[in-house]
């Protein structure tokens, strides 16, 4: 078989998988590389039209499944092995399958296996207000009675989860600087396919010019927009299962928004239509990208099986500057 190296001067797209690319609700650790493998063949479909891509992923259930077993396995390692280095391994972990499976499409299709996973430091605010509100949904689904037994045993924090049962929570403090951002930058200017900022970056505070780790989970959204800003991406997509960004999300009266502008996002978002644990930081991350990036970017949302139609507007919800 001919392999070819495709060099582009198109698009800069950054696109964000949501926990659905790996793991979805009801799903077992065994789907992964399905699911996985779905996802590369909609990257790879991207990089045939011309896009230069970069991609982040959602890590939630996965960094909850690894401290759950540790706490099972071996409670008295739970103070060493932190929700920090919790992070790393699911960003290796991760990285890892997108890696393997997005080369793999590449060769099928008779294109160069140019892809590499960098471990993402993500820099935040030690004194940031998220510490002291822990919003961030990891881990498995359960009964909230199942919930609260866990949480008289361990201390986590558990709340209602929008999708249904209870998960716990972990503090999310917001995203400042991608530490790796140079080394991002050098394999996208080489034409690699690169992921990165999985999970949102391990949260790292600075203290007298060095990094430390942190127990908390940035929000992949959130990081993702910081990211495709700092690099000067062209286009921002949030790939997730849902097909738009609705109003009044569940309730008979629920609408699918086609398009928005970032006011009317901003306002809706004011309103309260757009939950914090689920849509609402990519509602927002959307905003900021959009925002900062000017009037020829545009971000959009919509479901992980239609990827192309949703970064070329035909299918989910597409925001503009406005």
């Amino acid at each position: 078989m001919v392999t070819l190296f495709l060099r582009s001067n198109g698009p800069l797209l950054v696109l964000a998988l949501g926990g659905n690319a790996f793991m979805r609700k009801g799903e077992g650790i065994e789907k992964q590389w399905d699911n996985v493998r779905t996802a590369a063949k909609a990257i790879v479909e991207l990089v045939e039209k011309g896009y230069r891509v970069v991609v982040t992923h959602g890590n939630g259930p996965q960094v909850g499944l690894i401290l759950e077993w540790i706490h099972k396995v071996s409670p008295h390692l739970a103070s060493a092995l932190t929700m920090d280095i919790a992070g790393a391994m699911t960003q290796g972990w991760l990285g890892y399958m997108l890696q393997q499976a997005i080369g793999n499409e590449l060769e099928e299709r008779g294109l160069s296996r140019r892809v590499a996973t960098i471990v993402t430091q993500v820099l935040v605010d030690k004194n940031d207000p998220a510490f002291a509100n822990p919003t961030k949904y990891v881990g498995s689904y359960y009964d909230c009675k199942e919930a609260a037994d866990i949480a008289r045993k361990t201390g986590w924090v558990f709340k209602p989860d929008p999708r249904g049962g209870c998960r716990r929570v972990v503090p999310s403090p917001r995203p400042l600087e991608v530490v790796e951002l140079d080394a991002i930058k050098k394999l996208v200017g080489s034409d690699y396919i690169v992921v990165a900022v999985g999970g949102g970056g391990v949260p790292v505070v600075r203290e007298n010019h060095v990094l430390r780790g942190v127990e908390a989970v940035i929000d992949k959204d959130l990081a993702s927009s910081l990211l495709a800003r700092s690099i000067g991406a062209d286009i921002f997509v949030i790939l997730t299962d849902v097909d738009h960004v609705y109003i009044d999300y569940g309730k008979p009266s629920q609408k699918p928004l086609k398009l928005l502008t970032t006011s009317e996002a901003r306002r809706l978002l004011e309103e309260g239509q757009f939950p914090p644990g689920s849509m609402g930081p990519k509602v927002q991350a959307a905003i900021e990208f959009v925002e900062a990036r000017g009037d020829n970017a545009y971000a959009a949302i919509g479901r992980l099986e239609e990827a192309l139609d949703v970064v070329e507007g035909r299918k989910g919800t597409k925001i503009i500057k406005g």
